[in-house]
């Protein structure tokens, strides 16, 4: 697979369509191109609002800053929400204001988005936060060398990605040994009752939201699909097992790969570098 993604001979999905490999990357950049300026209404729409609640729990979970300054890398972070989070959570819990989060976004549309709102905290123009234009599959090795850092986050993104393996061999190169991979996805819901109100909600109300709140209902029908298309929490944590990660148990909740969120409408995925 790595061997036609590099000589762009593979096709992939982009939604419900198969498309060439070459081809995701532009389709991608144009949904979120289209997307970036009304991002957090866009996760409004796809999580009935309490994705916010998600990244905080998300956020949380890894205690950044509990065990000193932590260097850490957000991944599909365009718009800063989660690098704010790790910030916040370890200057409010821990006093501590040396933890810093590098963002990494491959649309430079979200990247806008993100400085336009760290320009609003106290962060702006500090060492704690810097913004950089990467692809999750093939990271710079000069800006991002090997083992330099102790959190790597990706929230919402990794389903976009051409090459969910390559994503995460770029995650595993430049983490630490100890360093730990956290990823919030859309996964797949366990509750039948559940799966069956989502379905109907994500198909026929979120791009009908699309329209409405964006004028861009492909776009979103397109957000949509991708969550469907998504490997399921299992097959995503031996993914994870696959890239060199020690994770949990292949189950869910304590001592588990993955947490599920609201019945498997998202999950929180994590693995250590050992």
């Amino acid at each position: 697979m790595f061997a036609e993604y590099l000589h762009g001979t593979g096709t992939t999905h982009f939604g419900f369509k198969t498309v060439p490999e070459t081809s995701k990357e532009s389709l991608v950049k144009d949904v979120f191109d289209s997307v970036a300026s009304k991002y957090d209404i866009m996760n409004d729409a796809m999580s009935l609002g309490v994705h916010r609640l998600w990244k905080d729990d998300y956020v949380s979970s890894q205690k950044p800053g509990r065990r000193g300054p932590m260097k850490c890398i957000d991944v599909a972070g365009g718009t800063g929400d989660i690098a704010l989070r790790i910030l916040d959570y370890a200057r409010e819990k821990y006093a501590d204001r040396e933890t810093s989060v590098s963002v990494v976004d491959i649309n430079r549309q979200m990247l806008n988005e993100g400085e336009r709102r760290f320009k609003k905290t106290m962060y702006h123009n500090t060492p704690q936060v810097s913004f950089h234009e990467g692809n999750a599959q093939a990271l710079s090795k000069e800006e991002f060398p090997d083992n330099t850092f102790d959190l790597y986050t990706i929230a919402f993104g990794i389903r976009n990605c051409t090459s969910i393996p390559m994503v995460l061999q770029e995650a595993y190169r430049v983490l630490k040994p100890g360093g730990t991979f956290a990823c919030l996805e859309f996964s797949k819901v366990t509750n039948p009752l559940l799966g069956s109100f989502y379905d109907q909600y994500s198909f026929s109300v979120i791009p009908l939201l699309g329209t409405i709140l964006a004028g861009d209902r492909e776009s979103y029908q397109y957000l949509v699909e991708s969550i469907r298309r998504f490997p399921s929490q299992p097959d995503f944590a031996k993914m994870i097992q696959d890239a060199g990660f020690s994770t949990g148990g292949m189950f869910e909740g304590r001592g588990g790969a993955w947490r599920d969120l609201w019945g498997g409408v998202a999950s929180i995925h994590t693995g250590v570098k050992v």
